[in-house]
């Protein structure tokens, strides 16, 4: 090679060794993000996946059963809570509360239908019809649903409407009791379970009539 070439070439490596430096920056850059990517949604899944609930009366996707269907209000049931079972809570739970709520009532805040708080940590479980049996977890406490008591209330809608959606939810809660009545509301309940919340997991059911 002459040394003219030499010097040509030379000259080629020295200006393009900055652009070779960046463009291999970038591509390892481009390949960590693709990896710390690939990473996130099995984190993800896994943290949602932990906690899981099941219930021997309510059908998941299906239609509520005339037994958890309310017994006023021109709707003909029996009123009995649902059977609930919970399991993967985190380690930290100290407490446990449940909602039942309809997105779909026609209020502009839906309807709500039982709330139960101050649920012992190492219960997990309530049994059909330990609302009205006063057979829930020692401790744990009613507050007042949409109907204007405390305890379970069924489904209802108006006739006519189409079904509606019904989400019982079980709440891993970050403290041992809420500071709060048997007469509180449930949006007041709510606010209290979001605020201390750790996990959830829900059922969803539907019931028109």
């Amino acid at each position: 090679m002459s040394p003219k070439a030499r010097f040509i070439l030379v000259s080629l490596k020295i200006s393009l060794k900055p652009l070779l430096s960046a463009a291999s920056f970038r591509l390892s850059v481009a390949s960590l993000m693709l990896n710390e990517r690939a990473a996130w949604p099995s984190v993800q899944s896994k943290a949602v996946a932990e906690m899981k609930l099941t219930s021997k009366d309510l059908a998941a996707g299906k239609s509520m059963a005339d037994a958890q269907v309310f017994n006023s209000f021109g709707c003909v049931g029996k009123n009995i809570s649902p059977e609930l079972t919970w399991s993967g809570a985190p380690e930290a739970t100290k407490s446990f509360a449940i909602m039942a709520y309809d997105p779909d009532a026609p209020t502009g805040s839906g309807w709500w239908h039982w709330s139960v708080f101050n649920i012992p940590a190492d219960a997990s479980k309530v049994a059909t019809g330990a609302s009205g049996d006063k057979k829930l977890p020692a401790g744990a406490v009613e507050g007042h649903t949409d109907f204007g008591m405390s305890g379970y209330g069924g489904a209802c809608p108006p006739a006519g409407d189409q079904p509606h959606h019904y989400q019982f939810t079980v709440y891993a809660l970050s403290v041992d009791k809420l500071p709060l009545p048997e007469t509180a509301p449930a949006a007041m309940v709510g606010f209290y379970v979001r605020a201390n919340t750790l996990a959830k997991a829900s059922v969803e059911v539907t019931y028109g009539r």
